[in-house]
């Protein structure tokens, strides 16, 4: 069983993110370092996924501004979304090419993870046909709980998922969450009643996705991921 290093980044902003998400997908591609799930909460940010609408952010730059919410069109799958404290964010670099080569398995995989974490919270989260992430039954409707949008280059994933835990969900009023009109989003929070960690969500979400993936989870410092990080582009820099 192949070993996955698991890093809580905690409060990182969203461009520094990415950067360190590319760096480790170049050194994956090469079998540099190991497999990688990031773990960390975003300063207030929206995304525009690859194949997003614009139309679909209906705040102005002025009020985004205002709400101190930056904007980011981003080269993940997937449409309109929010991040912001009290979410648990996860990027699993990970090559699906030593797994299992299948982009809608690897998306399906993600909401199972998140599907099993939130039911050891006795709350039943579910799929629904022809929207990727998972919801939570409202009535006669359903309301989101978690948003997934990847990126696949060379079978090397990257992005990932965005669950909420104690997410403002007033937020998710900038925009039309996912594309999809009259969609709610709520939060694990709302759902139970009571406070609880975004760890208590993470640390479930990583096992489960261990498992699903074969993989060994190995938690680890920020600053051992670094090192090894360096070690592997330094590596490749000598041999090219």
């Amino acid at each position: 069983m192949n070993n996955c290093l698991t890093v809580d980044l905690g409060l990182i902003g969203y461009a520094e993110a990415w950067e360190l998400q590319k760096r480790i997908v170049s050194a994956r591609k090469v079998g540099a370092i190991e497999d990688a799930l990031l773990l960390c909460q975003h300063p207030h940010v929206i995304t525009l996924g690859r194949s997003g609408k614009r139309e679909n952010l209906l705040a102005s730059e002025h009020v985004l501004r205002q709400k101190g919410v930056e904007f980011h069109a981003s080269d993940r799958g997937g449409d309109i979304t929010y991040h912001g404290p009290g979410q648990v964010v996860g990027y699993p670099i990970v090559n699906l090419g030593a797994i299992r080569r299948d982009v809608v398995w690897y998306v399906r995989t993600l909401e199972e993870a998140m599907i099993r974490a939130t039911a050891e919270f006795r709350i039943t989260a579910e799929r629904v046909v022809g929207k990727t992430g998972i919801w939570v039954r409202a009535g006669n409707t359903e309301e989101k709980l978690a948003a997934i949008g990847v990126r696949i280059s060379r079978w090397v994933t990257s992005h990932g998922f965005a669950y909420n835990v104690s997410t403002d969900l007033r937020n998710f009023e900038l925009i039309v969450p996912c594309g999809i009109a009259d969609c709610k989003a709520t939060s694990l929070e709302k759902l139970l009643g009571r406070n609880l960690g975004e760890k208590e969500v993470s640390t479930r979400i990583a096992n489960h996705l261990g498992e699903l993936l074969g993989l060994e989870m190995k938690e680890a410092p920020r600053k051992e991921l670094l090192k090894k990080l360096e070690q592997a582009e330094q590596a490749v820099a000598v041999s090219a």
